[in-house]
């Protein structure tokens, strides 16, 4: 049995994760997540609707090009 397949996924994951565990941390430290120009924030009264749409584009590009990268390497 190869288990060579199994430990690349596990070691992949880990590091998505980990990845995302100190995106969150340090969330409120990156002055432009979540500010940029397109993200859509409305209130009204009590009532607060947050939409990121450019933020996710961004993250969107660096994720793939992150795991593109990766994949590369392990291929």
């Amino acid at each position: 049995m190869d288990f060579q397949g199994i430990g690349k996924i596990l070691i992949l994951g880990g590091a998505f994760l980990a990845f995302l565990g100190l995106l969150l941390l340090f969330w409120q430290r990156i002055p432009f997540l979540g500010k940029l120009p397109g993200d859509i924030f409305l209130q009204k009264g009590s009532f607060q609707f947050f939409f990121p749409i450019v933020t996710g584009i961004i993250i969107s590009i660096v994720l793939t090009l992150i795991l593109n990268l990766v994949f590369r390497l392990f291929r």
